[in-house]
């Protein structure tokens, strides 16, 4: 090795241990010249209308995608763990201290929960006996079906969700589950906040929605799960109408 390598090496390792003094309280400046964005996707250059806009995109044209988190709607908290995808969904939602499943496939709505979720209230018990532990079959002309059908539907899901109110800007450079994450604010975050990924594609990894109205993770976009209608022997249909409770 000839001489000018050994000094420009020499000279590099004393420039990274002047640095490593600076990142530990020493105060020195003007070291670091690592690019934000380098190895990203790019999406920490972009305005924060575009950061939205193609993290929309990105979750719009993914074929599946798990939500898990808390929503505040209609005076109530929905604990939600779902696996999404265009033709239904399956999983569980919490809310009233109550869980219970739920499954779609295509234009077919299930339920499944215990005895303790159809005697809420008040409710039969013989009937919630016969109930407890099957899927459910939701006539679409129950309210239930209309209230619940929604949180299969990845498209209405994601549109409602995904929304930010007010003045949108970015705001820094964070990390979700281990992943480098851009994040956008409505209004300073008043009007919500969301992460979305700048490795690969900027899919959306987490969101606060505003008026503090819940938080969301979003994960396994594009991981393809089972979706199928359950066997006979699992599956109850009650009719026109479940229990009113």
């Amino acid at each position: 090795m000839s001489v000018t390598p050994r000094r420009r090496i020499r000279r590099a390792a004393l420039l990274g241990a002047v640095c490593a003094l600076a990142v530990t309280g020493a105060g020195l400046t003007g070291c670091s010249s690592e690019d934000p964005d380098a190895g990203t996707n790019g999406l920490g250059k972009l305005s924060a209308d575009k950061i939205q806009a193609k993290a929309g995109t990105a979750a719009q044209a993914a074929r599946t995608v798990r939500l898990h988190g808390s929503v505040e709607a209609a005076g109530s908290t929905y604990t939600l763990d779902m696996r999404l995808k265009a033709d239904g969904g399956t999983g569980s939602v919490a809310a009233e201290g109550t869980t219970f499943g739920l499954l779609r496939v295509g234009e077919q709505l299930f339920l499944k929960a215990d005895a303790g979720f159809w005697s809420h209230d008040g409710g039969d018990a013989k009937a919630a006996d016969k109930l407890a532990g099957k899927y459910v079959k939701v006539p679409q002309s129950d309210p239930v079906y209309k209230k619940f059908s929604g949180f299969t539907d990845k498209d209405v899901l994601l549109g409602g969700l995904l929304t930010l109110h007010g003045t949108v800007k970015t705001d820094g450079r964070h990390e979700q589950a281990g992943v480098r994450t851009i994040r956008i604010t409505g209004d300073d975050g008043a009007g919500g906040s969301l992460d979305v990924s700048l490795e690969g594609t900027p899919y959306p990894l987490r969101l606060v929605r505003a008026g503090s109205a819940g938080t969301i993770g979003f994960s396994d976009w594009n991981k393809d799960f089972a979706l199928e209608q359950p066997a006979k022997d699992d599956t109850l249909d009650y009719g026109k109408q479940l229990p009113s409770s």
